[in-house]
């Protein structure tokens, strides 16, 4: 695939290389992984099983997957070549099992049946054509193996509401930046029946909850920081709110989780099914 066929399937091109991400990348891993690990441990995998991590960003999940499966291959493959050097530095002590390549999701470069688990983290929301992306994944991965993915969903974040109601923020940021990058930020009520269609069995839905019970108040805080740095700009130039106004928002959020006595969630799907 061409570079310019890889940007005109990344519409978030620029928000997935800021360091912002990073930042975002990192907090979400400490935020989820310590509920999704069960998840993962409940996959009956070969020993030496093969493992891949589609759109790994910084690895942050693809590391982890390599040490609680420890006699796996792990693969993490994304576009960004700054997060792919990234993980491969902060993860070197794993180098001998775990690797990092420049690929794309619409264009995996593995034979058929290659993988045993095959993992799309924070990805589908994030790219048109999700469906397409899906059936990519279910190539690659063998008879038997599991899918396992997290589609987010912006209709799953709630809080509570004080000088601006942040249901107003979500119902109009989140559709109109949809149809300005032709991406579904709603596509995790929509994973069940994609994978049925695709005759996928044993779907299961699941949610790991991200709130401010579960959750270090300052690491779900991190995450919203680095959405409103990442993402406030381009919030401004594609949706009816001004990017003045989608800080005031995020600020808003942002202080709601910090407050001691303030109550913040984030439902976030995780979808698995075997091939």
């Amino acid at each position: 695939m061409t570079n310019s066929g890889i940007t005109d399937l990344n519409p978030q091109a620029k928000q997935m290389a800021d360091e912002s991400m990073v930042r975002n990348l990192e907090a979400q891993a400490r935020a989820i992984w310590p509920q999704e690990v069960e998840f993962f441990r409940r996959y009956e995998l070969p020993k030496d099983a093969r493992v891949l991590d589609a759109g790994c960003g910084t690895g942050e999940i693809a590391s982890r997957l390599a040490e609680l499966f420890p006699h796996a291959r792990v693969l993490g493959v994304d576009i960004v070549d700054g997060h792919l050097e990234l993980a491969r530095s902060r993860y070197a002590r794993l180098a001998s099992r775990l690797y990092f390549e420049r690929q794309s999701v619409f264009d995996l470069q593995a034979p058929d049946r290659t993988f045993d688990l095959t993992v799309c983290r924070h990805v589908l929301h994030a790219i048109p054509h999700a469906e397409r992306v899906i059936t990519e994944l279910v190539r690659v991965t063998r008879a038997g193996g599991y899918l396992h993915l997290i589609p987010e969903d912006y209709g799953m974040l709630h809080f509570q509401r004080t000088g601006l109601d942040p249901r107003d923020f979500w119902h109009t940021a989140a559709p109109a930046f949809g149809d300005k990058t032709q991406t579904d930020l709603f596509i995790g009520r929509d994973a069940f029946g994609i994978l049925k269609s695709l005759g996928l069995r044993e779907i299961i839905v699941d949610y790991v909850v991200v709130d401010t019970v579960r959750v270090p108040r300052e690491t779900f805080a991190t995450i919203f920081e680095a959405w409103r740095d990442g993402y406030a700009d381009s919030i401004g130039e594609q949706t009816p709110i001004s990017r003045d106004s989608a800080v005031a928002y995020f600020d808003q959020m942002i202080a709601n989780i910090r407050d001691p006595l303030g109550y913040a969630v984030w439902m976030v799907p995780v979808v698995s099914a075997r091939i």
